[in-house]
């Protein structure tokens, strides 16, 4: 489908894609501050706009998306087209470089995807608990 649409018209509906308090951060959230724990939300000053970021701690977490960043990519990929090739192997990319910039700053980075939320989100809060 993405391979019949313009590149403007792809554009439209990426930039239509909440990347933003999404209901995965919101659960996460929800049970952190449940737990007592007080951090911010999508921190603009890190490299990558980590979803969670505990600022003592130096912690970030990053809530993504199975599809957006490419969770088993090598297994998938070749089931989407070039485009959308492209586009998640620059996100995970991207998502590395971050990752790196984060720790050279002295940060924990942490990524929590979508399908592990799903599965288990009790770990999920258990493994930021942890990194705590």
């Amino acid at each position: 489908m993405a391979d019949n649409l313009s590149r403007q018209q792809r554009s439209f509906c990426m930039s239509q894609v909440r990347t933003r308090y999404t209901d995965l951060e919101q659960l996460i959230a929800k049970e952190l501050r449940h737990r007592g724990l007080s951090f911010r939300r999508h921190d603009a000053s890190l490299p990558g706009k980590p979803d969670v970021v505990f600022r003592q701690a130096k912690l970030a977490v990053f809530v993504d998306g199975d599809f957006w960043h490419g969770y088993r990519f090598p297994c998938w990929r070749h089931k989407v087209s070039p485009f959308w090739q492209r586009k998640i192997a620059q996100n995970r990319l991207r998502d590395q470089r971050n990752f790196q910039k984060l720790r050279r700053m002295g940060w924990k980075p942490i990524r929590i995807w979508q399908t592990q939320i799903k599965a288990n989100l009790e770990s999920c809060v258990s493994r930021i608990l942890s990194a705590l």
